[in-house]
């Protein structure tokens, strides 16, 4: 699960730069005669992302799901897609973001490799966030990663009572040595949704104020 939803995002991330960059050379060309305004332009960037990330999320959705063998529940399929799809969605945008505030490609890559890298190390999958040294938890709420495994993960085993060659219930398993709790579902989502928003707000403002344009 970790690597998939890893995998979509950093690619699409990456597919987005040169696309968003080449876009960004018209705009200026546009804007400087009077054709295109700042926000219009970066808002519909953002929207028009949003359809075929969806569509990408279903089919995803649809395949992996069951050669994974979770259960079957029209709740916990959606809640799947759901956490899916918002994780590429702000990846998109991170990399957007990353674009625009970058002078060329070159620097955009490089802090887009910062920001997956620590978001990967990060993310709880490798070293559960209970296990992590206490200076360092902190770094958890403020990495989109973290926040997308936990909400995918829990959304299937978080109401699983099954128990375990330990004689942990799944459930109890999940709580004591990853930190998720099934009641915090719907928080995971809000802050998936809010670090979209900002990524966004982020993007936008930087295509108002900055320009990297050489004459």
């Amino acid at each position: 699960m970790s690597t998939t939803i890893g995998f979509l995002s950093s690619q699409s991330a990456a597919t987005v730069r040169p696309v968003a960059m080449a876009e960004r050379t018209v705009f200026y060309r546009e804007a400087g005669a009077g054709m295109y305004s700042a926000l219009p332009y970066a808002f519909s960037q953002v929207i028009i992302e949003i359809p075929y990330t969806m569509a990408q999320a279903c089919i995803y959705g649809a395949i992996v799901y069951g050669m994974i063998g979770y259960e079957w529940t029209a709740s916990k399929f959606l809640l799947n897609i759901f956490f899916t799809f918002i994780s590429v969605l702000y990846s998109i945008y991170t990399g957007f973001m990353v674009m625009a505030v970058s002078p060329n490609q070159e620097i955009a890559s490089i802090l887009n490799g910062i920001i997956s890298t620590s978001w990967n190390v990060f993310s709880g999958f490798a070293i559960p966030r209970p296990r992590m040294p206490v200076w360092l938890r902190w770094f958890t709420y403020v990495c989109p990663g973290w926040w997308g495994l936990y909400g995918a993960t829990i959304a299937q085993y978080g109401d699983v009572e099954t128990q375990l060659d330990t004689g942990e219930k799944v459930v109890e398993f999940m709580k004591n040595y990853y930190g998720y709790e099934y009641s915090f579902l719907w928080v995971v989502s809000l802050a998936l949704i809010a670090f979209s928003l900002f990524f966004v707000f982020i993007y936008a403002f930087s295509v108002k104020t900055l320009n990297f344009q050489k004459r």
